[in-house]
């Protein structure tokens, strides 16, 4: 079975119990809701007790357990530029703020960038009598561009200097 075929008949029983999303990260535990539904979708991996209780939730064999164990092939699957109207938004959101984002992240650190992999993100809705709003906060760890071959008094990362 191939990890996409997982996904599918993870999806297929969601939709049959009617389970929300919310409930199967209650059953699964352990991360944050982003985590556990992206682990789902294929793009993430569980620890073995998680994957043991979506195997237990979802009825898997051993080896569709294992599975989402497995470190996956990440972003497979979502064409560049994507075409799902919500997704693209979001590429479009890098697209014209990534420069800035970039600009003011290095005045504010140095030469670097910012992790997804030492990463913490959350969504949640805020009520707005204009319209309910998406809310996601997103931290990464600061990690600088190691200069190499440096010597002397040169600096060797790059971290904001005084």
């Amino acid at each position: 079975m191939k990890r996409e075929d997982l996904t599918e008949k993870l999806l297929d029983i969601k939709r049959e119990k009617g389970w929300s999303w919310k409930h199967i990260c209650e059953q699964i535990g352990g991360y944050s809701e982003v985590l556990i539904v992206g682990a789902i979708l294929g793009q993430m991996k569980l620890t073995k007790p998680q994957a043991a209780n979506a195997g237990e939730l979802f009825g898997l064999s051993k080896a569709e357990v294992a599975m989402l164990n497995e470190v996956p092939m990440r972003g497979t699957g979502t064409p560049m530029p994507p075409t799902d109207p919500l997704i693209y938004r979001f590429y479009e959101m890098v697209m014209v703020n990534g420069p800035a984002w970039k600009a003011l992240i290095e005045e504010e650190f140095g030469d670097g960038i910012m992790s997804a992999i030492d990463f913490d993100m959350a969504l949640e809705r805020v009520a707005n009598p204009k319209g309910d709003r998406v809310k996601i906060t997103m931290s990464g760890k600061f990690l600088p561009y190691k200069y190499y071959g440096a010597s002397g008094n040169v600096p060797e990362y790059g971290f904001k200097e005084g």
